[in-house]
């Protein structure tokens, strides 16, 4: 089982949003990197959900994934914000997965909470710099730590 991070925007899409649907697709992933972290997820690994461009940023739940990666249907839709006239229903460009709901956390874990323990954190990609990516791999060991700060 792998770990993962995946970025919302609480006004987009928060955790109370996910425990109220209790599955969701986790799609509108537009760069590359990102999409393959998605294509990269398998049914059951376990997902830290966290808030972002918010006055408080931080995890504050965790999912799993539900349904591995799959053409994600926004990028067809010329409704969506996502849509992408490039993307090829032959050969799609982008993917998404479901995720459900499995608990918020007791207390939020704050980015000030996680930048105080990057020597313990190592390459934890969420603190490296210029890093915005909205799908981001978590290690075991990063894992834990993370969850003992809760």
């Amino acid at each position: 089982m792998a770990h993962w991070l995946l970025k919302s925007e609480p006004d987009e899409f928060s955790i109370d949003d996910l425990q109220r649907v209790g599955v969701e697709p986790w799609g509108g992933v537009r760069n590359y990197q990102a999409r393959n972290h998605l294509r990269a997820m398998k049914v059951g690994d376990e997902v830290l959900f966290y808030r972002s461009s918010c006055p408080q940023p931080g995890i504050v739940g965790i999912a799993r994934v539900v349904k591995a990666a799959y053409p994600d249907p926004t990028q067809f839709d010329p409704r969506s914000d996502y849509h992408d006239l490039k993307s090829d229903p032959a050969d799609p460009r982008w993917s998404a997965v479901d995720v459900a709901f499995v608990r918020k956390l007791a207390q939020p874990i704050s980015l000030d909470a996680i930048r105080g323990n990057a020597g313990k954190l190592g390459d934890f990609a969420l603190l490296a710099r210029g890093n915005r990516l909205s799908v981001l791999p978590v290690n075991a060991a990063q894992w834990r730590l993370l969850l003992a700060l809760e």
